[in-house]
């Protein structure tokens, strides 16, 4: 992909329903389908995780060191006090952040964190009010902790889909152990469901705990960093790491294994072949997989009205090539093609979202960290 030119100005702001972005420039680039407009809305972020956005058009944003702030007109907060202790070693820290539906008049937001106690670390998931003047967390919840705290800092997940029904589904990762994503009897490698309370959805695949924990909804996953609804039907999909290759894009099935470790299209670190091969009776295949890996980030399916040549379209945040991958579908839902866009240009990318006017927001995850927003350049053409 090939930046064509770079935009300067003293201020613009950009007015969109709800959107007020203030940027001070802009560069071109040139997608397969369209022009885009890239604007750096904020930098000075250390290692952001996970970007929300905010009815009045701010943007809430999480910081893996322990902080979330809110960007408001291009202006960074203080860190908001009220968010609890992390363990910030290695992945772990502060990671996403999801607003309820009713957020406009509940305030409730919901996010993930790796929390460690006398036996080591884990993801934990809490639900807050974000104060009026947005300055604090009042009334933080846990309302999930993986019940087996282990030693090591790496593979937490952890991403948040928020239901049509209210409940959330968290990924879980498998903690760097891979056996612990075949024990139905633990919480790594998996993807939980809960209610937005905490407790345990009568839906649930497992919920009387006989051959699996209440809250486990699918198992065999190894790190996955981005989950989402496809707001056209319904479906739930996840893009997760693989080892040396094998990162998936996986259809998300109540009660599904999807192989890990026992199946996969990667290898060990050491060029070493990992479990019994690429397929086996009653494992999920997965709908794609990258070799060599991306190292996949969040996953936004795209819906909306600023793109419509991108309509149905997997958009993937990934951090080894620095780039967003658009998985093209076809009428049916399959992949088809591939296109790789901003290779290297902003550096590594870790969370995607659709905001209301069909913009783009990506946040970098660098000690420099910025949040990004792609819209649609003013010549641009399809």
């Amino acid at each position: 992909m090939k930046r064509l030119r770079k935009i300067e100005f003293g201020m613009i702001f950009v007015a969109t329903a709800a959107i007020s972005v203030q940027v001070s420039a802009a560069d071109i680039v040139q997608t397969k389908k369209v022009e885009v407009q890239v604007e750096t809305i904020s930098d000075g972020l250390e290692h952001p995780w996970a970007v929300a956005i905010l009815p009045d058009g701010a943007y809430l944003v999480t910081e893996r060191p322990g902080r979330m702030r809110i960007i408001r007109d291009g202006k960074l907060s203080e860190p908001i006090s009220g968010v609890p202790e992390v363990r910030h070693r290695g992945q772990g820290g502060l990671m996403d952040v999801e607003l309820a539906p009713d957020f406009a008049t509940s305030r409730t937001v919901y996010f993930t964190a790796a929390t460690a106690n006398k036996n080591g670390s884990g993801t934990e998931a809490f639900r807050a009010s974000l104060s009026a003047d947005g300055k604090t967390l009042e009334n933080v919840k846990s309302i999930f902790a993986m019940r087996r705290f282990t030693s090591g800092n790496i593979q937490y997940g952890s991403r948040i889909a928020v239901a049509r029904d209210g409940s959330l589904f968290i990924s879980i990762g498998d903690r760097g152990d891979r056996d612990r994503s075949q024990d139905w009897q633990d919480d790594a490698g998996a993807i939980v469901h809960i209610n937005a309370d905490g407790s345990v959805p009568n839906d649930n695949p497992f919920k009387d705990g006989g051959k699996a924990l209440p809250e486990i909804w699918s198992k065999g996953h190894r790190n996955p960093q981005g989950i989402a609804f496809d707001t056209a039907d319904g479906k739930l999909y996840t893009v997760e790491h693989g080892a040396r290759g094998g990162d998936e894009i996986n259809h998300i099935e109540p009660g599904k294994n999807y192989g890990w470790p026992v199946i996969t299209y990667g290898r060990d670190y050491s060029g070493a072949e990992i479990g019994e091969g690429t397929a086996k009776e009653g494992l999920e295949q997965p709908l794609y997989y990258w070799d060599p890996s991306i190292a996949p980030g969040g996953l936004a399916i795209y819906h909306g009205k600023m793109f419509p040549e991108w309509d149905g379209d997997f958009l993937v945040a990934a951090l080894k090539f620095q780039l967003l991958s658009r998985m093209q579908r076809d009428s049916v839902g399959a992949f088809v093609a591939e296109e790789r866009m901003f290779d290297g240009s902003y550096g590594r990318m870790r969370d995607v979202v659709v905001a209301p006017d069909g913009a783009l927001l990506i946040v970098t995850d660098e000690d420099n960290g910025a949040l990004l927003r792609v819209s649609r350049a003013p010549d641009g053409n399809g």
